[in-house]
């Protein structure tokens, strides 16, 4: 497997945006072609599915009988539908129709309908898609009252010619904190809106993978805040951080966490000193009855540090400096440097509340950590931890 390291860019003579998007842009194009190969292959015979696209070759054909309360099964399902968008777009860009096309055993097999996809404006891929659970009376048990009515998710980066420079591009305005202000994210919301105005909150789900993640994080923090709290599967969600988490030395690593806290905590303090503001009102503190699902696995650098994020908020309670981590704990030196530019800034990966489902399952490489394929595998060893902020 490649190596990969974070572009250097030059600050000398100021932030240079411009510079650092092309040099996110490389990274990001290079660490794609070594880690999402789920797409055609070229065979003798012209262009061949992939195995792992195909429901029947790699899908969770053991999953014939849905408990809906057991939380594996839920966490299948739920990675088995984001894998269906994925295929979604690869059987629009192959021209797979009808009989020929992978997607639809994807949802089908789980009894749900494919009510409509989610079309980016910009170069006309499919990004996300609606499902509406359509289950025969045969499959009715005790547990149907945790299903959901409708499931809406989304993909991650998909790194083929007809999608890979949109798809990059929302990946930089996450980097930068922008994705909130992307065309793709306004439809996003709108559309989880206009279902939950229909069937209520508690009857959908919001699932997505990578940077569909981020999608699905940023449209369930938006409806938190209005009171909307809808049940969210996010796996392998990006966080931008320096990788913290890789570090062996437990007291290295909570050396600079601290180190990194009192940091933050300070510049959050000197830069919002003159700012008038309502106490009684903490947009953080208000989204902590939103507790998300997050599958992360330790192995993969792009979401492996809500592992620490969530551990040293509670080892610095302990230690008595919790009032210094709850300041950091929803800021970001990004986000912060930002604000000192006049730029806005949306740090999709600070949350207060979540469950926390670490996959220590061994694997092979960092393609295999990342993938969505690993949440329907049988056999695996999953660590949860609830935490909720307070």
């Amino acid at each position: 497997m490649s190596r990969f390291y974070l572009p250097r860019v030059s600050f000398r003579n100021g932030l240079n945006y411009e510079a650092f998007l092309s040099h996110m842009k490389r990274f990001i194009m290079l660490m794609g072609r070594d880690t999402q190969k789920e797409g055609a292959e070229e065979g003798t015979q012209g262009v061949m599915a992939s195995e792992r696209e195909s429901f029947d070759l790699s899908g969770p054909l053991h999953l014939t009988y849905v408990l809906w309360d057991n939380p594996y099964h839920r966490m299948s399902v739920a990675a088995s539908l984001v894998q269906g968008v994925y295929i979604l777009e690869r059987d629009r860009q192959e021209k797979r129709e009808g009989p020929n096309a992978l997607a639809p055993p994807w949802w089908t097999f789980f009894h749900f309908q494919l009510l409509r996809p989610l079309i980016d404006d910009v170069d006309s891929s499919i990004f996300g898609a609606i499902y509406e659970f359509k289950p025969p009376s045969s499959q009715f048990n005790d547990t149907f009252y945790r299903s959901p009515r409708y499931v809406v998710a989304f993909r991650g980066t998909l790194t083929k010619s007809d999608s890979v420079s949109r798809d990059i591009e929302l990946d930089i305005h996450f980097i930068r904190q922008g994705l909130h202000q992307t065309s793709r994210s306004e439809i996003a919301i709108q559309a989880v809106r206009n279902v939950v105005a229909t069937v209520g909150d508690s009857n959908v789900w919001l699932a997505g993978h990578s940077l569909g993640s981020a999608m699905a994080m940023l449209t369930g923090k938006t409806m938190a805040k209005n009171g909307m709290l809808i049940e969210s599967f996010l796996f392998n969600p990006p966080f931008v951080s320096a990788p913290i988490e890789r570090i062996k030395d437990e007291r290295v690593k909570h050396g600079l966490r601290i180190a990194g806290s009192v940091i933050t905590a300070g510049l959050t303090i000197a830069m919002k000193a003159k700012q008038q503001k309502d106490s009684s009102i903490d947009p953080f503190t208000a989204l902590s009855a939103w507790v998300p699902c997050l599958f992360v696995n330790p192995s993969d650098h792009i979401c492996s540090e809500y592992i620490g994020y969530f551990e040293h908020r509670r080892k610095m309670e302990e230690i008595g400096a919790g009032v210094i981590e709850r300041l950091a704990t929803q800021n970001s030196l990004g986000g912060l440097l930002m604000s000192a530019f006049g730029k806005e800034s949306e740090p999709l990966h600070l949350i207060p509340s979540a469950s926390l489902t670490v996959n220590v399952t061994p694997t092979n490489d960092f393609k295999e950590a990342h993938g969505i394929h690993q949440w329907w595998k049988p056999d695996l060893r999953l660590e949860n931890k609830l935490y909720n902020y307070k």
